[in-house]
């Protein structure tokens, strides 16, 4: 089947994912609403370690209305935005319209199936050092892997059949048999690495591994994550930590997603990340106060750094 895709969320995931799609043929059509300007006339331009290429001619709107029906929406959006997007998603469907998220952290699949079914929703989970460094230039510094995944569900031959896609395209793309699983394991980097960025003031990847206490505390993060998982009833190995740790070595200074958005000042997607993760590892009765320190102080950084912005633009 030759898919109608629509790409909602127009940041460096959905922008680079879209993009070797469409570069491979697919029939693409990107949401786009700050941008589109820039886009429509300078195309979109894909860079990395061992690819390099620029779409001249880009299919993008800035209403989904325009697109129209789609077989298969990417929602590439923050999850800061989930609210955001339930206007935006009818005018993409059709009776058989699948949603794949490729948002970070829980809850994303739940919204989606509450929303609009279950029975239409997937996940995709991203591994991948990825900054948008331009309006119109994505950067890929290291990986680029996806698993996909069924929500609620094993996999169905829509499964196979979007991965297939998905490699034909040069995606390295495999498939999860537990989704929720997965969920859990990109956690076990997400939530240290994104929230130890910021709290020790602004520092990437590299910096946390030298940093002796930084160090420690990311692998204490990570053993509370994964007891957490198995206390949810996702059976992860402890093994988990030492490899990820490994994998962390190999991304350089990379500044994870969140740090950029903070830097940025946009909304960070601290409840997707760490309000939900321990919300569900409480109900389960697993104990997380490493996690809930985190939590409890990146939302107050936060709620500092909003006011901040508020008074600012108000002066």
């Amino acid at each position: 089947m030759n898919y109608r895709i629509a790409v909602v969320g127009a940041g460096a995931i959905g922008l680079y994912y879209g993009g070797k799609l469409a570069h491979a043929g697919l029939d693409v059509h990107f949401l786009i609403r700050g941008d589109l300007a820039e886009i429509r006339q300078n195309g979109l331009t894909i860079r990395g370690k061992d690819e390099n290429f620029h779409i001249a001619k880009v299919n993008c709107y800035n209403s989904t209305k325009e697109i129209g029906p789609c077989d298969l929406v990417l929602i590439a959006v923050k999850a800061t935005s989930n609210e955001g997007i339930v206007d935006l998603i009818p005018p993409l469907l059709h009776e058989r319209t699948m949603l794949m998220t490729l948002q970070n952290g829980l809850g994303n699949e739940e919204f989606l199936a509450g929303h609009f079914g279950a029975e239409r929703v997937l996940g995709g989970l991203c591994f991948i050092c990825l900054n948008r460094v331009s309006r119109t230039v994505v950067e890929r510094f290291d990986y680029g892997h996806v698993v996909i995944g069924e929500y609620g569900r094993p996999p169905q031959a829509r499964t196979h059949d979007i991965a297939s896609k998905f490699k034909e395209c040069g995606i390295k793309c495999s498939i999860a048999e537990d989704l929720a699983l997965e969920r859990w394991r990109k956690l076990v980097w997400n939530i240290p690495f994104n929230g130890l960025s910021i709290l020790a003031g602004g520092i990437d990847t590299a910096a946390i591994l030298a940093d002796k206490d930084l160090h420690r505390s990311t692998t204490a993060l990570m053993q509370e994550v994964i007891a957490a998982a198995n206390q949810c009833g996702h059976a992860l190995p402890i093994t988990v930590a030492a490899e990820q740790m490994k994998r962390t070595e190999t991304m350089g200074a990379y500044k994870p997603s969140t740090l950029l958005d903070f830097e940025s000042t946009r909304p960070l997607e601290i409840e997707a990340i760490w309000g939900e993760p321990l919300r569900r590892a409480a109900a389960a009765g697993a104990q997380a106060p490493r996690l809930q320190v985190l939590y409890s102080l990146l939302k107050s950084i936060d709620r500092v750094r909003q006011a901040h912005e508020i008074e600012k633009r108000s002066s």
